[in-house]
């Protein structure tokens, strides 16, 4: 079942469940499917692969305005964010620890034969094609600085 079929299940049973965040946040993350189905170019196709990318920036685009919500006070609007950000993320594969971050960084780093700061280039091409929806692009451009440096 393709993760697009699976949001769409899931909408009825947050129907059922009577669960209105995730009813909520899912027919968002649906709208965000659909536009990406229907853009030009797309063949009216969206790849489980393009779909987790969609989440991924749902989730992180959430986590920010959560960060800003707590900047201005509002803490209500911050939990709002933070519960639809849970629920996305309940989609999304399990992220890597630190350690093995770092074990999959010098598998990588070794493999392009990067030696100092000025290799992280090409460090973080192969990283962010490699690590793509296990690491968020922080943490993996803030070890790769920590491992060559």
């Amino acid at each position: 079942m393709s993760l697009f079929d699976k949001v769409s299940d899931d909408i009825k049973n947050a129907m059922k469940a009577k669960d209105k965040v995730a009813l909520e946040t899912l027919r968002n993350v649906k709208k965000f499917f659909l536009e990406a189905k229907t853009a030009p170019g797309a063949n009216d196709t969206l790849s489980d692969a393009d779909a987790l990318k969609i989440m991924q920036k749902l989730v992180k685009q959430g986590k920010d305005s959560a960060a800003i919500y707590v900047q201005q006070g509002r803490q209500d609007l911050a939990d709002m964010e933070l519960e639809q950000v849970k629920v996305i993320e309940k989609y999304l594969p399990q992220p890597m620890s630190a350690e093995e971050l770092e074990a999959e960084l010098k598998k990588i780093i070794e493999q392009v034969g990067a030696a100092g700061p000025k290799d992280m280039g090409k460090v973080m091409g192969v990283a962010t094609k490699a690590l793509a929806g296990k690491a968020e692009g922080r943490a993996i451009s803030d070890t790769v600085k920590r491992l060559l440096s």
